[in-house]
């Protein structure tokens, strides 16, 4: 059986830590930053925890990945 692909804009978005869990960057820190306070901004800035959910969807992405839940 041949390797699976990994989707490679899956591995560039997400992160797995020692511990096993899947960061994600947070939306809304791209544009239209004018009117946003700058407590809001970097609080976007920091990386988030992938939902529970959508771990089956990232697994699917990225079949490499080594993360235990």
């Amino acid at each position: 059986m041949p390797k699976m692909k990994t989707h490679r804009a899956g591995a560039k978005r997400y992160k797995v830590t020692a511990n096993g869990k899947i960061l994600r960057r947070q939306a809304g820190k791209k544009h239209l930053l004018g009117h946003k306070r700058m407590k809001r901004k970097n609080r976007l800035s920091k990386m988030v925890g992938v939902f529970e959910g959508n771990y089956d969807q990232v697994r699917r992405e990225l079949p490499y990945m080594k993360y235990s839940r």
